[in-house]
């Protein structure tokens, strides 16, 4: 992918992230940044095409998160690069997908004639629908790794189960088994975190 190779021509230097981290930190130098973004290009474009489901707004997010790190890695005292950028990219595309749900809901509101008040009504749900989310994306991280993976492809991408069974090497009656038992342990979850 063409986009991805923004900062190839960099020459590689044998230095560690953490000290490539501090270096930064102590000097604001891009460069040194860029450096250490560009192994995880690709790492950040998957994780954003999962979530977003769109190959513009992924190459977008890649962008738009280097511009983020470039502050907040000022500020923050990161031991693992590799997961905090993870959880970065991963709250990233979850406001992304928020943003767009509140936008087309409250568009939908004004289309249909209905009042501002309505409009504002859903501005102070997207509140609620923000914790839900962010209930839902931990829960979801709960759940055994047989049953989040069945429930992504079955209500992410809308995979039938012979599909999910051959594309995971599951047995068809395992993904059934998966797929009702991690929405009742998500039902459980949600219902303990107060999400009804």
């Amino acid at each position: 992918m063409k986009f991805l190779k923004v900062f190839q021509d960099k020459k590689k230097e044998p230095v560690s992230e953490g000290e490539r981290l501090a270096e930064y930190r102590r000097t604001g130098d891009v460069a040194i940044l860029g450096s250490l973004y560009e192994p995880y290009m690709e790492m950040v474009y998957m994780i954003s095409l999962k979530y977003l489901k769109e190959e513009d707004e992924s190459k977008d997010a890649v962008m738009q998160i280097f511009e983020k790190l470039i502050g907040d890695l000022k500020s923050h005292q990161v031991e693992n690069f590799k997961s905090w950028l993870h959880s970065v990219v991963r709250n990233h595309c979850l406001m992304q997908i928020r943003t767009r749900h509140v936008f087309v809901d409250v568009s939908e509101f004004i289309e249909n004639g209905e009042s501002p008040a309505a409009a504002d009504t859903e501005f102070e749900d997207a509140t609620v629908l923000d914790t839900q989310l962010t209930s839902l994306s931990k829960c979801m991280e709960s759940l055994a790794s047989e049953q989040r993976i069945s429930i992504e492809l079955f209500y992410k991408q809308e995979k039938c189960y012979k599909e999910i069974s051959g594309e995971t090497g599951f047995d068809i009656n395992k993904v059934k088994s998966y797929i009702q038992n991690g929405k009742r342990n998500l039902k459980i979850c949600m219902d303990k975190n107060g999400n009804h």
